[in-house]
């Protein structure tokens, strides 16, 4: 009966192994899913802006293709870890969150190392900027139509008081000034 209890501990120690290690293989090929989702979709949005130039484009593409790589090749090394750990090799599982972070930066550098992306991200700054100044057009507008003090008028009024502290402060100098010679 002690033999039938020491397999039956032994069989459930490997099951909840198993199970861990599926549950950590799928997590991390969720989260690998997610992050070339988001990595293709930022460098998509990057590229979007502007039709870059055909070397560009192809050094791009290229780009892509290194970083594609790099995520295969994390896959592949994440599989192999797996197995070892399966195979009853002590894998701590932050190792598989390092494989991931390593490939992360690899493939971003592949990526934002580009002209092609160094240009898209460029007219994303541009558009970005142009769409807060008129943003800020319209709200000073609003405020002016709506009979609030606009950032204008506060500027001006704050110029104008500077200009007056000035004044004052050279006013001041001349009348001590005066007050020693008389003295």
């Amino acid at each position: 009966m002690a033999t039938s209890d020491a397999g039956d501990d032994v069989l459930e120690h490997w099951n909840q192994l198993i199970d861990r290690l599926n549950g950590t293989m799928a997590q991390s090929v969720e989260q690998n899913i997610e992050a070339q989702a988001k990595f293709v979709e930022s460098w998509a949005d990057a590229m979007e802006q502007s039709i870059p130039e055909e070397e560009m484009l192809s050094e791009g593409f290229e780009a892509y293709s290194h970083a594609y790589e790099a995520w295969m090749d994390a896959a592949d090394e994440m599989f192999d870890r797996t197995a070892d750990a399966a195979e009853g090799e002590e894998v701590p599982p932050s190792e598989f969150r390092d494989i991931w972070l390593r490939t992360a930066n690899e493939a971003f550098k592949e990526v934002m190392s580009t002209s092609a992306f160094a240009a898209g991200t460029g007219n994303v700054v541009e558009t970005m900027m142009e769409l807060q100044q008129q943003t800020e057009e319209i709200s000073q507008e609003t405020l002016a139509q709506l009979g609030l003090v606009t950032r204008g008028e506060v500027d001006e009024v704050a110029t104008r008081l500077v200009e007056l502290e000035r004044r004052q402060h050279s006013v001041e100098q001349k009348l001590d000034r005066i007050l020693e010679q008389l003295e």
